[in-house]
C-alpha cells in the first residue's frame, strides 16, 4: 500500500506542477527566519560563536545571507584532510568567506534533491571521492566523481545577478561536499535548500564508516526543522547496492528547542547572489522560476518541462545547428533526438529515487558541433543539478572526439592566479599525457569517446580505484590528488571561478580559455566546455554517417541510466530518421587497448525498464 500510495503522490505531483503551478509550495520570508532562528538556536548551543548561514529556492535564488558578524565574516579554509600542501588547486586555502560555503551547501541541498531522493553535502561528499564508498580499497570511484565543478559561476548556462529571477542559478564553487548543506521541503516537495558554516573548514567526509558529530551539519539539521523531507527518501536509497548517506545527526542530537530572534540587519549583501536582507522564493514550476511544463509544445507526444526565460517563451526551444555548415544538425532531428531520449527516460528504472520502479527523473541536453546550445528539456521532477550537467556531458563527449583536440589544449599556457598559492599548468601537460597514456594520435584522430571513457582516464588510479601509481592521463596523481585537486576539470576552469569571486557576471563565451566557436550563429559563440568539463558517465556524440555534427548529454537518476537514455535515444531517433545515429562501432573508443584494457563506452543496466524483461538493451547497436 505504501509503494501505491507514493506512485499515486507522485502522479498527483506531477499533474499539478503541470497544470496548476502557482499552487506549489515556496518558501516565505517568515520561512527564512524561523529557518535561521534555528540555526543560531543550535549555534549558540553547540558554542559556534561566528558563522554564516545561507537559505536558496529550489532553482537557486539566494533568499538571505545571515552573518552571525557582520563586521567580521570569517574566512574558511578549502581542505580534504589529507593534507596537501598549498598551490594544489582549491587545497588548503584561507582566503575565502565563509559566506561563500554556505551558499555553495545550500545549492547543494537543493540541486540534489527531489521528490523521489532527499540528498545532502554529506551525501555529495560519499559520492565524489576516489573510491565508493570512501575508504574502501579498490573499489570504483563515486558514481557522480566530477559533479563538484558544475553549476559554476563562469557557465553560461547558469543564471546570475543579485536580484531574484529565473534559475538555475550559479554557485560561487560549484556543488559543496562539505557536511551542512541540507535540503528543505514542504509537503514532500522541494523548496529550496539550508547551508550552514561555523567550523571553519570546507572540506568532506575521508571516513564514512563511523558517525561525526559534526557542528555545521549539527546547525544545518536545526534549520531544517519543520522543513524535513519524508523519511522514505532519505537514508534508504541505494547506489550498487550501496546506502547513501544523509546525515550523522538528527533531531534527537540537537541541543536548542527555540529558535532565536533573528535581527534583520545580520542579512548580508553577496555580490552577485543576494542584497542585504531577505526575501520569498520562486514557484518552482512557474514561468518565474526559469522551469516550467511546456505542455508537449516543443516535443510532441511527451510531458518534457523547458527552461523559460521569464517572460514564457522557451529559452532552449529546439533549433537547427550552426556547424558542421552544411551538414548540421536540422530542427527535425535535435526535436527528434530529444523525444525518443525523453521517451527512454519515461520507461527506464531510476536507479536512485523512491518507491522502488519510479521511472528515470533526467535533463536532456543537445549542442552541434561547435558547442552550441541546441535544445535543453527534461522530466518534471528531475534534480537541478542535472541541468548544467547534461551540457556539461554533451561538450565533454564533443571536445574529445574532435580532431583538433591536442592542439586546442596545447594552445593554453601556464597561468599564475594567486602567487604562491592558486595556480595552472599549461594544459598541453594533458595532451602529452593523454597521447603518451592512448598512442601518438590520441585526440588527434577522430576516435569518438563517451562520457565514461573520459571519465575513466580522468580517475587518479587506473584501471578505475586499483590502487597502484599509475594515475589517468587527465587526473593529478593520488598523491596531490583531491575532489579540490583532479585535474584537467579543474585547471580548465581554475581561474575563472577565482574571477567570477566577486559576483561579476560570466563571460558570454564561457568558463575556459579553450577556443571559441568558428560557427556560432549570431552573437558570441561559447569556448570549448564553456560551462566546464564532467567526467562521470551519461554523454555521447552524434554522427551522421563518419561525421561527427554534435553531442547528447544526460543527467539524472543514475549513471548507467544517463549512459543508456544518451545511447538508446539516439539509437532510437536514428531508426526513425535514418539519418543521425552513435558514432560507428570501428570509431568508438571501446575498440581502444589501453594498459592492455578496453574502456567501456557506455555501460547500459541489465533489465532496466519498467514492466519489461529486455535485456542488454544496448549490445549490438
Amino acid at each position: 500500500m505504501r509503494i501505491a500510495a507514493r506512485f499515486s503522490f507522485l502522479f498527483a505531483l506531477t499533474f499539478s506542477l503541470a497544470a496548476n503551478a502557482q499552487t506549489v509550495p515556496s518558501l516565505t520570508v517568515a520561512d527564512v527566519d524561523k529557518i535561521v532562528g534555528q540555526a543560531l538556536a543550535e549555534a549558540s548551543a553547540q558554542g559556534a560563536a561566528n558563522g554564516a548561514i545561507a537559505v536558496v529556492d529550489r532553482v537557486g535564488n539566494v533568499l538571505g545571507v545571515y552573518a552571525t558578524n557582520p563586521a567580521n565574516v570569517p574566512l574558511m579554509t578549502i581542505t580534504s584532510g589529507r593534507g596537501i600542501p598549498v598551490n594544489n588547486g582549491l587545497e588548503s586555502i584561507s582566503i575565502l568567506p565563509s559566506t561563500f560555503g554556505a551558499i555553495s551547501k545550500a545549492i547543494t541541498g537543493a540541486y540534489l534533491s527531489s521528490s523521489g531522493n532527499a540528498f545532502t553535502t554529506r551525501t555529495a561528499s560519499q559520492i565524489v571521492q576516489e573510491h565508493f564508498n570512501p575508504g574502501e580499497k579498490n573499489t570504483p570511484s563515486g558514481p557522480l566523481f566530477g559533479v563538484q565543478f558544475s553549476q559554476l559561476a563562469c557557465s553560461d548556462l547558469m543564471r546570475f545577478g543579485d536580484s531574484a529571477g529565473i534559475g538555475p542559478r550559479r554557485s560561487p564553487l560549484g556543488l559543496s561536499a562539505d557536511p551542512g548543506g541540507l535540503p528543505l521541503y514542504k509537503d514532500g516537495q522541494v523548496v529550496g535548500g539550508v547551508g550552514v558554516l561555523f567550523d571553519g573548514v570546507y572540506g568532506l567526509d575521508i571516513k564514512v564508516d563511523d558517525y561525526d558529530r559534526n557542528t555545521d551539519e549539527l546547525i544545518g539539521v536545526a534549520a531544517q526543522q519543520g522543513f524535513e523531507p519524508p523519511l522514505d527518501i532519505t537514508s534508504r536509497i541505494t547506489a550498487d547496492g550501496k546506502f547513501l548517506g544523509y546525515a550523522d545527526v538528527d533531531k534527537r542530537d540537537l541541543k536548542s528547542s527555540t529558535p532565536t530572534t533573528v535581527n534583520a540587519a545580520n542579512y548580508i549583501a553577496i555580490a552577485g547572489y543576494t542584497p542585504a536582507g531577505r526575501r520569498a522564493g520562486a514557484a518552482f514550476g512557474t514561468a518565474g522560476s526559469g522551469v516550467r511544463f511546456d505542455n508537449r509544445t516543443a516535443y510532441p507526444g511527451v510531458d518534457s518541462w523547458v527552461l523559460d526565460d521569464g517572460a514564457g517563451n522557451n529559452r532552449y526551444a529546439p533549433r537547427g545547428g550552426f556547424a558542421p555548415i552544411g551538414n548540421a544538425l536540422a530542427a527535425t532531428e535535435v526535436r527528434t533526438l530529444v523525444t525518443e531520449a525523453l521517451k527512454v527516460a519515461f520507461r527506464a528504472r531510476a536507479q536512485i529515487r523512491r518507491p522502488l520502479g519510479s521511472y528515470a527523473q533526467v535533463t536532456v541536453s543537445v549542442v552541434d558541433a561547435e558547442s552550441n546550445i541546441l535544445a535543453v528539456a527534461r522530466t518534471p521532477d528531475a534534480p537541478v543539478f542535472g541541468t548544467d550537467v547534461s551540457l556539461q556531458k554533451a561538450r565533454s563527449v564533443l571536445f574529445f572526439s574532435r580532431t583538433t583536440t591536442a592542439a586546442e589544449l596545447r594552445a593554453v599556457p601556464a597561468e599564475i592566479i594567486l602567487p604562491g598559492q592558486l595556480s595552472t599548468p599549461a594544459l598541453g601537460t594533458y595532451a602529452d599525457a593523454f597521447q603518451a597514456f592512448v598512442s601518438a594520435t590520441a585526440l588527434t584522430d577522430g576516435i569518438a569517446y563517451g562520457n565514461r571513457t573520459i571519465g575513466l582516464l580522468a580517475r587518479p588510479f587506473y584501471p578505475d580505484g586499483i590502487e597502484s601509481k599509475t594515475n589517468g592521463p587527465l587526473s593529478k596523481p593520488f598523491a596531490t590528488w583531491s575532489p579540490f585537486n583532479d585535474g584537467l576539470q579543474l585547471d580548465l576552469v581554475l581561474a575563472d571561478i577565482v574571477a567570477r569571486l566577486d559576483g561579476s557576471a560570466a563571460p558570454p563565451q564561457g568558463c575556459t580559455k579553450l577556443p571559441q566557436s568558428a560557427a556560432a550563429g549570431p552573437g558570441p559563440g561559447p569556448t570549448r566546455l564553456a560551462n566546464g568539463l564532467q567526467i562521470f558517465p551519461g554523454g555521447v556524440p552524434i554522427y551522421r554517417g563518419e561525421a561527427l555534427i554534435g553531442a547528447i548529454g544526460i543527467s539524472g537518476d543514475g549513471v548507467d541510466q544517463d549512459d543508456m537514455i544518451a545511447f538508446l535515444g539516439l539509437h532510437n531517433a536514428g531508426l526513425a530518421l535514418g539519418s543521425i545515429s552513435n558514432a560507428p562501432a570501428s570509431k568508438r573508443a571501446d575498440t581502444l587497448s589501453i594498459g592492455k584494457l578496453n574502456p567501456r563506452y557506455v555501460q547500459c543496466p541489465f533489465t532496466p525498464f519498467n514492466n519489461s524483461r529486455e535485456q542488454n538493451v544496448c549490445s549490438g547497436k
